[in-house]
């Protein structure tokens, strides 16, 4: 017996299949067709076979409660979410303008400031932000990229239509899910990679070693890479591996790297010392270097930010970059393109209240109910209100919350999130809510991923899809314009 599609409802909100009830999109209508073959007891053992890949291949994430560490299996939906290349294309564009402007602006900041000059961003904004780092002024990291990976999270409101909903600068995490899903999937749908002309995505570990050698100071040989992690304890070490793996770098930790009197940073080998070019760094800058930032961080490296500052090693994201990771700085990033580029977003922002604004805030406060509202530096889904969603008292806790610290919220309306076919605990299908996060690297040259890592909200009308709150993931498939 086969599913039953005609059941399947996504009720009011915009579906990323289905373009009416039972007629798939045009990209979707070869993936539709397949699934609609499959009984219930194929889909219930391709599920299986996924589980079981999840397993063989370690894929896990790590939820952090009452002071442990819980390694969990990695949440995979095996239905794809499926986009068309057309559409694709000009949100490539618009990340990678993003992207761009971004960088412009971090540079701009650690210089001359002309966009604070300009009145275009105010001077408090900045002198007010936790990742403004006074240390970095005067730099300019290598092709003037800070942020040479960043993971910008896109919705789709109601309307089918794509926003930019927060950039992800200072440790973007994700990406070796999106590549691991793509395996999976492979594996559950084989015969569909045959029939379908869907845009890989292994590509990316090549192209983040190209863009950190691209990075590395001049030398006459390849430059040494390694990936710094803080330690099989954190949250994304299954990442800092497989990513370090797959580029063929050396997976270190702080304890393994010093700052010589030379003011180079050295790898401790078992073979002796060897010279590093190039750092992708996966510790915040608060433990990067504890002579500089926190005295007692023990997860990085005495002088690094010394080495960093005369040219003789790169690193990854560049030390400050998180200032334009900040939500509040989010909120004038269309303002941004105008001014650097004189062009005007091609992803356009969600609408965003400042709270540090008094009228703003007065609305905010008044609609707390309807609104989502965001801490300016948190990530993972923590801190935030959604307000259809919150009891009174939370509710409550965010007007105090607001009004001791209106420098430190953003409110933005509660979107209608597109949602897309999801198998239920039950077996069956229905509509839930998902996110995209391409990842797009910029060092000589620019470069975004075909789709990205499809965030997926399990529980029936949640819109947080965070693997730590609940949430998995999907495999997403760009089908080329040419072939769809």
């Amino acid at each position: 017996m086969s599913i039953n599609w005609n059941d399947y409802d996504p009720g009011r909100f915009y579906d990323e299949l289905f373009e009416s009830k039972g007629k798939p999109r045009e990209a979707s209508r070869d993936v539709f067709r397949h699934l609609q073959t499959l009984s219930t007891q194929d889909i219930y053992r391709r599920k299986k076979t996924a589980d079981a890949a999840i397993v063989e291949l370690g894929i896990t994430f790590t939820v952090y409660s009452d002071g442990t560490n819980i390694d969990r299996a990695w949440p995979f939906d095996i239905i794809p979410r499926v986009i068309c290349g057309m559409e694709w294309k000009r949100a490539e564009e618009g990340l990678k303008q993003r992207l761009k402007v971004l960088n412009m602006f971090i540079s701009d900041l650690y210089n001359n400031q002309d966009i604070i000059k300009s009145g275009i961003v105010p001077a408090d904004v900045i002198t007010t932000s936790k990742n403004f780092r006074k240390e970095c002024i005067g730099m300019t990291p290598a092709h003037g990229a800070w942020a040479n990976i960043c993971g910008s999270d896109i919705v789709r409101d109601g309307d089918g239509t794509l926003y930019v909903l927060e950039d992800n600068l200072r440790v973007p995490s994700g990406v070796s899910y999106m590549l691991e899903n793509r395996k999976i999937t492979k594996r559950v749908f084989p015969e569909l990679f045959k029939d379908i002309n869907i845009i890989p995505v292994d590509d990316y570990p090549a192209k983040l070693f190209d863009m950190l050698t691209s990075i590395a100071p001049k030398c006459d040989k390849e430059p040494e890479i390694v990936v710094l992690t803080p330690g099989v304890f954190n949250s994304a070490y299954f990442e800092h591996a497989f990513l370090a793996q797959q580029m063929g770098a050396e997976l270190v930790e702080g304890e393994d790297l010093f700052v010589d009197s030379d003011d180079m940073v050295y790898m401790k080998t078992i073979e002796g010392l060897t010279k590093v070019d190039v750092i992708y760094r996966r510790i915040d800058d608060d433990f990067i270097d504890p002579e500089v930032f926190r005295p007692d961080s023990a997860l990085g490296v005495p002088g690094l930010m010394r080495a960093w500052k005369k040219g003789n090693v790169g690193i990854a994201n560049a030390p400050g970059t998180g200032v334009a990771d900040d939500k509040v700085v989010y909120a004038y990033v269309p303002a941004m393109i105008e001014f650097y580029l004189g062009e005007k977003p091609l992803i356009p922002n969600v609408e965003t209240y400042l709270c540090r604004e008094a009228d703003q805030r007065e609305y905010v406060l008044a609609n707390l109910e309807k609104l989502v509202v965001k801490p300016a530096n948190e990530s993972g889904g923590y801190g935030m209100l959604v307000g259809p969603h919150a009891k009174q008292e939370q509710i409550e806790q965010f007007r105090e919350l607001i009004l001791e610290n209106p420098r430190n919220y953003i409110a933005q309306p509660t979107l209608a999130l597109s949602v897309t076919p999801t198998l239920t605990d039950d077996g069956n299908l229905a509509g839930r809510h998902v996110d995209l996060r391409p990842f797009i690297l910029q060092g000589e040259s620019s470069y975004c991923t075909a789709g990205g890592l499809t965030r997926v909200a399990l529980r029936e009308g949640s819109l947080v899809v965070n693997s730590s709150q609940g949430g998995g993931s999907k495999d997403t498939w760009i089908i080329d314009p040419e072939e769809a």
